[in-house]
């Protein structure tokens, strides 16, 4: 009986190994939770107002004569001494200028004629006269309506240079343009 009880011990002890030594599930680890797809969201710009692009002309017509003074859009030509000739020089400023004047056709300029502080007063109103009057006349000759220049004649009395010498008196003698109307 003892053989008995030790086989059946043994045939316990085998079955309780057996039983041991079986493989164990794999712990599946757990599905990550299901996101449910959400069809994709299109970033709606709001539409862009565009501002209006200003031409040129409407730009010009917003400003103020003083603003429009103040940029200078027209360009001073300088004299010889005693004299109302224009120089080589002032012909492709004045070229410049009258293109500025088709550009903006309803424009209406003044041309002030000035003189250095030499001469007499009545000389150099004279003569700052004949300046004006010869930049209008090539402006006429550019093709610019005479009914939009006006001319001025200042003489000595407003010297853009106040000094007393050879480069003062230069930039003395001139012909400078003043818009009037828009």
């Amino acid at each position: 009986m003892k053989r008995l009880i030790i086989y059946g011990l043994a045939i316990v002890l085998v079955f309780s190994f057996a039983a041991s030594c079986k493989k164990k599930p794999k712990e599946v680890p757990p599905a990550p939770p299901q996101t449910i797809e959400q069809p994709p969201v299109e970033k709606v710009e709001p539409p862009k107002v565009q501002e209006p692009q200003l031409t040129e002309e409407e730009v010009f017509l917003q400003k103020s004569l003083d603003q429009i003074n103040r940029e200078k859009p027209l360009a001073s030509i300088y004299f010889d001494y005693d004299s109302a000739v224009i120089r080589g020089d002032a012909k492709p400023v004045l070229d410049t200028d009258a293109a500025w004047l088709k550009k903006f056709a309803t424009a209406k300029v003044l041309v002030e004629g000035h003189c250095d502080e030499r001469g007499t007063e009545e000389y150099n109103l004279a003569l700052g006269e004949k300046r004006a009057k010869a930049a209008q006349d090539y402006l006429l000759s550019l093709g610019i309506s005479p009914d939009r220049i006006k001319i001025i004649s200042y003489g000595k009395s407003q010297p853009i240079n106040p000094g007393h010498d050879e480069s003062a008196w230069q930039m003395n003698r001139r012909a400078q343009f003043l818009i009037i109307e828009k």
